[in-house]
């Protein structure tokens, strides 16, 4: 393995840090632009990959570090795929968890179980500098269905409704580390790191 590096996490929450470390065990050393000052800054990609390189390249210059941006969220397709890049902010800019998962069952409250299928989309990028001419790009899909109610107490965002196809269970009801080994955003990085590597990041 390469000699770990400072990283910058264009981000400010913390589960999704968390789960990003877990990840990369030992490979960098993750800080949140949030602990080094950095304000987020206005995404507005119109996909997942547009809106991870605006954050990463924003980190990059200002932190002067390397930097490593995820944009992720929920596609439901009794919703034509929405929330999609806006499930951060599903029920308003200042919106917290519980009031996007509110609004999302409130808006397939009449759509049957069979119709609630649904995958979490996640894009890493990577960039060396804000300017990285070669961006690294990696994306990672979970598919599953949309609860009818929240259940469990782990994990943050829409992990309380969406159900895992394979144990049936929502993410927010399974162990960290199976969650860690199912998720859109592990499939990404699995993806990223041999690029990382390649790149002696």
């Amino acid at each position: 393995m390469p000699e770990m590096r400072r990283v910058v996490l264009a981000s400010a929450n913390r589960g999704k840090a968390q789960e990003l470390e877990a990840l990369l065990g030992s490979h960098v050393r993750l800080l949140l632009q949030s602990e080094l000052g950095i304000a987020s800054v206005p995404e507005t990609g119109s996909t997942f990959a547009e809106n991870a390189l605006i954050k990463a390249r924003h980190a990059a210059r200002m932190s002067g570090l390397p930097a490593l941006a995820d944009d992720s969220g929920i596609e439901v397709d009794a919703l034509a795929g929405a929330p999609g890049v806006y499930s951060a902010r599903f029920a308003g800019d200042d919106a917290d968890d519980a009031a996007n998962v509110s609004k999302l069952l409130a808006e397939l409250a009449e759509v049957p179980a069979p119709q609630r299928t649904a995958r979490f989309h996640c894009v890493l990028a990577c960039v060396r500098t804000a300017d990285d001419p070669a961006p690294l790009l990696a994306a990672g899909v979970w598919e599953g269905t949309i609860a009818a109610a929240p259940a469990g107490s782990g994990g943050f965002g829409y992990d309380p409704v969406f159900i895992d196809s394979v144990s049936g269970l929502t993410v927010a009801q399974l162990p960290a580390a199976t969650k860690n080994a199912r998720s859109h955003r592990s499939r990404a990085l699995a993806k990223l790191l041999p690029l990382l590597q390649e790149a002696g990041l």
